[in-house]
Order: C-alpha cells, then structure tokens, then sequence
C-alpha cells in the first residue's frame, strides 16, 4: 500500500522530467501484489538522467521497505530509422 501511495505522489513529477513521454503505473489483475511502472523515454541520456533523479531514488527507497525482493527490469525498445544515443 505504501509503495503505491509513493508512486502515486511520484508519477505527475516523473512525467515532467525532460524526454519523459509517458509514465503509467498499474496493478496486476490476477495478483495484486504484481505492480508495475512503465517509462517510455525519448533518450537513453534522459532514461539514465531519471535513473539518477531524486523522484527514482525515493522510489527505490519505498520499494527497498517491501517485504519481498523486488524486480527491477528494463526493455529498450527503439522505433525503426531511430539510433541509441549514448
């Protein structure tokens, strides 16, 4: 519950930071103690920007207070024609 409250006050401050082009944060139906944030960036340099926030560092503080392990994963997906920028 804690964690989706952080989230929640997190996720209109997230969504401002420069590149961010849209961040959603959901429950899944068949478990609810599944929650997933989704972040699509503009740029690797604006994802890695956000990985070093102040909004990104309380959130892996409120999910570090979770009883169990959590898993923190990232899928690049880059659109054709689109190169990663360093």
């Amino acid at each position: 519950m804690e964690l989706s409250q952080t989230v929640a006050s997190l996720i209109g401050s997230i969504r401002t930071e420069k590149g961010c082009k849209s961040c959603d944060f959901c429950q899944s139906v068949e478990d609810e103690y599944k929650l997933y944030l989704f972040g699509e960036w503009d740029t690797q340099k604006n994802l890695r920007s956000h990985l070093r926030s102040v909004h990104f560092r309380v959130l892996k503080g409120a999910m570090n207070l979770l009883k169990e392990p959590y898993e923190m994963m990232f899928h690049p997906v880059f659109q054709l024609g689109e190169r990663e920028e360093t």
